[in-house]
């Protein structure tokens, strides 16, 4: 298996992960049927804007890589955009991933959707009308 330099970078030193102490939202994803990768994504937001953003990763090389560079595409950027990131835009970020290995590239992607969703809650609960449905209505 090939993985580029890149994802050897992303491995061996892999930014923003830790655990975040006061996150706004945290969404964790276990696919226990590919390698078995756990990852949880913990987010910071203005409500509109990835004020930060950190993972803890248990899982395979792509994995670790992954949501490394998630989290460096998500940084600063509003929510809706980070919503509209694929695998494939993680696996491009990377420099490509072993076709058996692409998968791992989505998992971020889905642990932050959690992330957003459970910020989503407590916002209609809290009286906002909901973080997505005011975020895609612009």
């Amino acid at each position: 298996m090939q993985y580029s330099a890149k994802v050897i970078a992303h491995f061996q030193n892999p930014k923003n992960n830790h655990k975040m102490n006061d996150a706004d939202s945290i969404g964790k994803v276990y696919n226990p049927y590919d390698c078995g990768d756990m990852v949880k994504i913990y987010l910071k937001s203005d409500g509109e804007i990835v004020k930060d953003i950190t993972f803890e990763c248990v899982g395979c090389p792509a994995a670790i890589a992954s949501a490394s560079v998630f989290t460096e595409m998500a940084k600063g950027k509003s929510v809706s955009e980070v919503l509209k990131i694929t695998r494939q835009d993680v696996a491009a970020a990377l420099g490509g991933l072993p076709e058996n290995k692409i998968n791992c590239s989505v998992i971020s992607c889905d642990a932050f959707r959690k992330a957003v969703k459970k910020l989503e809650k407590k916002s209609a609960q809290g009286g906002k009308g909901g973080l997505l449905k005011r975020l895609f209505k612009k």
